[in-house]
């Protein structure tokens, strides 16, 4: 726990005054921007594909035609949804990354006064980079978000041998590390925050845990057939990008600068909005004094490296050479394409601005009388909601919940009868569908559907096309370019996908048989395909041993934070 300002814990009853009104302010940030989910049904924008039930494939657990960008979150969401149906998870992890990104950074300001830690909850939780991965559809960034202060409470304790506190620091760092990039923040966190030569050994073993924690992806790399390597192309089309007048360094300050205009919300546009990253800048650079005084001797400095190194990587394509130097990183580095939008590594950065800005804020105050430094502290609590106001409902409509079709069930059961791999055209990544009217979604296929689920993985930013890394997709796309029909590709089911901008020709699915012809989906198949698909061999074995020693990792953290049992050091 982080250092308190009177050095002393607060009796328990005043732990909870503390705390509820906290936790209420939290919870009505959460429900004003995720209001629209209130309605039921599917919030399908972008990245964000959630279905009734995903099935548990082994191509969610270690893609073997692909990088895993969704690993192991694919699997864990298979195995929730087992029990659980879509629907709530999606609004468990979006409220509960909204609601726990409050509260845990209202908790680690190290103050005592009660409205700066509201201040501090509201302003982490109303970021541009919270909002823009929020609408770009990144629900596991968000966890990853949400985590991080606690993570750096809990790893700030292990430092300085509070009790339990290597069991919070593995469960804190679990919901990071659902992605590779949550996974890599959370260990940088660790690494940064809990190395210290004097207890060599409680260093080793929180790196362990999250070592650990990061095996599932990190074997799914080492065993995917795709490479290592990523198209170039991506590295300009994934630069941070300016909002406004001020420039894409300036809308990185402000934790903003997404590649995706669709994902950034318009009110970042306005000319107002660099001058109030500058207050926000002058907030947090009169708090670093008392954040420094108040954490553990060194504390404040890792802090700030940490976030040092966020800013570089979101800004190292901007920079002179970065972008050059980028290019040839992701094609001769293996993994070095996790660095191609740099954007989401800002999050060290965001916690800290904000932390430091809420004691600014306290700092401020105190110079004035009770009066006029609860008024300025109720304007600077809502400051962040006034200038970007969009955030609100859903990014102002555009969470807005659909239902699927009665097509999609039906095809999905027409195919866990017959296993096989699975096409889906027209070859897009994303689609615009006419029941999701004025969004864009990743194609749900590969989520909706049991089997392998073959889907372009191109991706087009503006004019530009990022080619993807699956080999069997260029396989397909070649064949399809030679005019031979689709049932040479040797694909045992084709889904062809209606009302879509793009049609396919009837002529590439000669030799297919129809099974299921509805308003949104037809299912075809091939029957020249009649082998079952190969049994999993020892590499995917290996992804899976490696989810599960993460989940015994998680489990072991939880029974000990449980028991509370006191730590040897």
């Amino acid at each position: 726990m982080v250092e308190r300002t009177a050095g002393v814990e607060p009796p328990p009853a005043r732990r909870g005054r503390d705390t509820l009104p906290l936790y209420a302010v939290a919870a009505v940030v959460t429900v004003l921007v995720l209001a629209p989910l209130a309605a039921p049904g599917y919030v399908l924008l972008y990245d964000m594909v959630f279905v009734p039930r995903q099935p548990l494939t082994w191509d969610l657990v270690a893609p073997a035609q692909s990088l895993p960008r969704a690993v192991p979150m694919d699997a864990l969401v298979s195995l929730v949804t087992q029990l659980v149906p879509g629907w709530l998870v999606q609004r468990l992890v979006l409220g509960g990354a909204v609601l726990l990104a409050a509260v845990g950074a209202g908790r680690l300001v190290p103050t005592d006064r009660r409205a700066v830690r509201l201040l501090a909850a509201v302003a982490y939780a109303w970021t541009p980079y919270l909002a823009e991965r929020l609408l770009i559809g990144q629900w596991g960034l968000l966890l990853a978000y949400a985590a991080l202060p606690w993570l750096v409470r809990a790893a700030l304790d292990l430092r300085a041998g509070r009790d339990g506190a290597l069991a919070r620091v593995v469960l804190a760092a679990a919901p990071a590390a659902i992605t590779p990039t949550g996974g890599l923040i959370a260990f940088g966190t660790v690494l940064l925050l809990v190395s210290d030569r004097a207890h060599p050994r409680r260093s080793a073993l929180a790196l362990a845990g999250v070592g650990m924690l990061n095996a599932p992806w990190v074997i799914a790399a080492l065993v995917t057939g795709a490479g290592g390597s990523s198209d170039p192309a991506g590295v300009a089309a994934f630069v941070a990008r300016s909002e406004n007048w001020a420039g894409p360094l300036v809308a990185l300050a402000g934790t903003g600068g997404i590649w995706s205009a669709q994902a950034t919300p318009a009110s970042r546009a306005a000319p107002l909005v660099p001058l109030a990253t500058l207050v926000l800048l002058i907030l947090a650079g009169v708090g670093v004094g008392l954040l420094r005084r108040r954490l553990p001797p060194g504390a404040a400095v890792r802090l700030g490296a940490l976030a040092g190194i966020g800013c570089l990587l979101a800004a190292f394509g901007v920079l002179p050479g970065g972008d050059a130097a980028l290019r040839w990183a992701v094609v001769h580095l293996p993994g070095a394409g996790l660095l191609r939008d740099g954007q989401k590594f800002l999050a060290p950065y965001a916690l800290l601005l904000v932390v430091c800005a809420a004691l600014g804020a306290e700092r401020l105050v105190a110079r004035v009388d009770r009066e006029v430094a609860g008024v300025v502290l109720v304007g600077l609590l809502l400051l962040p909601v006034a200038v970007m106001p969009d955030l609100a409902f859903g990014g102002a409509g555009r969470l807005r919940p659909v239902s699927y079709p009665a097509d999609w069930q039906a095809v999905a059961e027409w195919v866990a009868g017959e296993p096989g791999e699975i096409l889906a055209l027209p070859l897009s990544a994303y689609r615009a569908y006419s029941w999701n009217p004025g969004r864009v979604v990743l194609d749900p296929a590969p989520r909706y559907l049991p089997g392998t689920v073959l889907t372009d993985d191109t991706l087009l930013v503006g004019d530009v096309a990022v080619a993807g890394e699956n080999p069997r997709l260029r396989e397909v796309r070649r064949v399809l370019a030679e005019g031979r029909p689709v049932s040479a590709t040797g694909v045992r089911w084709v889904v062809v996908q209606h009302q879509l901008p793009s049609e396919v020709d009837p002529a590439i699915l000669r030799d297919l048989q129809v099974v299921h012809e509805g308003p949104f989906l037809t299912l075809y198949r091939n029957q020249a395909v009649l082998p079952p698909p190969a049994p999993p061999g020892h590499r995917s074995w290996a992804a899976v041993m490696a989810l599960g020693a993460a989940l015994l990792v998680v489990l072991a953290a939880a029974v000990s934070a449980l028991h509370r049992r006191p730590t040897a050091w």
